[in-house]
Parts: structure tokens; sequence; C-alpha cells
């Protein structure tokens, strides 16, 4: 029983258990490294040790409440689901298109990389991304790139180096969390999405200029 599991914890790992399921029900992820950019190194997470030794603890405790909690021990990345669609977050479109092509910048510079999981971008390449792929006519306000990006870090899904978010050249660390949201079938849907926009859009020119001929 919870209960008597919980007990056997001394007061420390009590207070822990508390604390990390309140950072759980805010960010829903908790990663195994997280990175120190002053040295550039990936430091181990004690946070996510002490889910790992009582994984069935936490699991069942956030049961009661119908979150489920998951691991992925390849990625390092431990998450919360929710049984109610109610609880789920609904991001703007903005933040949506930066996601998706986020996890597209993921997939392409993870393939360059052997030995690192530590994905960079920055914010301008990002932007130049969106405009290449068609997904947006033109940069995005500033405060819509502050307010999407600092919403995705906030469910670490992507950290700054140092700098305002917006900064064409401030650099972000796309984290393995992107994974879990964006699934290969996702990207693909994306790029159908962008084939039909596009093929619509020249249909629509095509027309244009019958008319314009007419």
């Amino acid at each position: 029983m919870f209960e008597e599991a919980f007990e056997k914890l001394n007061l420390t790992e009590q207070e822990a258990f508390r604390r990390i399921v309140n950072w759980l029900l805010a960010h829903t992820y908790l990663l195994q490294g997280t990175y120190a950019f002053e040295d550039n190194m990936n430091r181990t997470n004690p946070d996510y040790l002490f889910v790992e030794r009582n994984f069935e603890l936490f699991q069942d405790y956030l049961e009661y409440a119908g979150f489920h909690l998951e691991r992925d021990s390849n990625y390092g990345v431990i998450f919360l689901s929710s049984s109610y669609e109610f609880n789920r977050v609904k991001l703007d479109k903005a933040t949506t298109l930066m996601l998706y092509v986020l996890r597209l910048i993921y997939e392409e510079e993870r393939e360059k990389l052997s030995l690192s999981r530590d994905i960079f971008t920055t914010t301008g390449d990002l932007v130049h991304k969106m405009l290449s792929l068609g997904v947006i006519k033109r940069k995005p306000a500033n405060l819509t790139l502050r307010d999407s990006l600092r919403t995705l870090n906030r469910f670490r899904i992507v950290e700054k180096v140092d700098g305002p978010w917006e900064n064409a050249d401030t650099r972000l660390l796309i984290l393995p969390t992107i994974l879990f949201i964006v699934t290969n079938e996702r990207i693909s849907n994306m790029y159908q999405l962008i084939d039909e926009e596009e093929t619509a859009e020249h249909e629509e020119t095509e027309e244009d200029a019958a008319d314009s001929l007419a």
C-alpha cells in the first residue's frame, strides 16, 4: 500500500517526494540529465534517480488522481499523462508550429551527431526553418516568439543558453522530451499538411492568373 511505503521513507525523502510530485504536475517531464551550460556538460539529475528508485511509489500515488507515470530509460525521460482530455494543455497555433519545426530540426541534427544527444539550434535558425518550410509567411512578432518559447520551456522541451528568447542568435537546447510529444507519425502528417497548403496556394495562383487573362 502507498501509505506503508511512504512511511518507510525518511523525512528528507518524504519532502523530496512531495516536491517532485509538484514538479511533475507543473512541468510534465523529468529528465535524467541536466545540461550545465557553464562547462558544456550533462550532469545526472538526482531527482530523476530518486523517482527511478521509488517509481512504483510515485506511480501508485499519481494513479489516485488519474495520472499515468511513464518512463523511457533509453532517452532518460520520466513523464506524466492524464486520463482526462480536459487536463491536457492546448497550444496556440504559433507554439504548435514551433514545436513541430523544432522536432524536425532535432531529427535532422540527430542524424549528424552519433556521439551526442545534445541538439542545439538558435531562434534565428528556427524562424528560418519555419519560413523555408512555408509554415509561416513572415517572421513572428518578438512577443509571439518569446511567449511560445517560454511555454515550450515550461514543459521541458527547450532551454536557452543565454539572452532573450526572441533574439536571433540565442542558442536553444532541444530536449529529448520532444520525441514523446511529436511522434514520427505526426511529423509525416505535418509534411502532408504543408504539401496540401502549397498545392492549394498553387491552384489559387493559377486561378487568379486565368481570371486576369479572361
